[in-house]
């Protein structure tokens, strides 16, 4: 039996598989390429990315996120505010006893990491452009058998700003 420790694997997120929290959003595809669509408006909404990649019930065996990446556009005008602090990984803790009742599906936390610096201003966040901003954690982590990780973001776009979100790639360490 083979022992695997790779420290470059990398999964990608389709843009299908990101939710969102509030708006009129169209899946489309353009010269082959694949975006979830938000329609122009004048309101806020909170992006959801799963983190979809191996756990593991023994430590230090599974997956460690290492950084996400979010690539998405901003056309016709920036966004009202993109705030670097709501960029943020989270750590779902399942619980053990939600199935009788006795306790919470799961709890989430805050992970510390930090933007990449063309990414960590909201000034750079909301601008008109096509972007690619990645999320590092502070301390990489394995993904035990009770825990999923999520990352978000909150935009608070303008009447005319047009967003269009491409999909995630979150980087990975594999150990089995």
């Amino acid at each position: 039996m083979g022992y695997v420790h790779d420290t470059a694997m990398s999964q990608f997120i389709p843009p299908n598989l990101i939710g969102a929290s509030a708006g009129t959003w169209t899946l489309a595809v353009a010269s082959n390429v694949w975006s979830n669509n938000r329609t122009a408006a004048d309101a806020s909404f909170t992006l959801y990315v799963p983190v979809v990649i191996p756990s593991n019930s023994v430590a230090l065996k599974g997956a460690k996120i290492v950084s996400l990446e979010l690539m998405y556009a901003i056309g016709t005008a920036a966004a009202d505010d993109v705030p670097a602090a709501t960029c943020a990984l989270y750590k779902d803790t399942l619980s053990a006893t939600a199935a009788s009742g006795s306790g919470t599906i799961n709890t989430a936390a805050i992970c510390a990491g930090a933007l990449d610096t063309g990414h960590d201003t909201a000034a750079e966040l909301k601008a008109v452009d096509e972007h690619r901003s990645v999320w590092t954690l502070t301390t990489p982590v394995f993904i035990d058998n009770d825990e999923a990780y999520h990352f978000e973001v909150v935009v608070d776009a303008a009447a005319t700003t047009v967003w269009k979100t491409y999909g995630a790639i979150v980087n990975y360490t594999l150990r089995v």
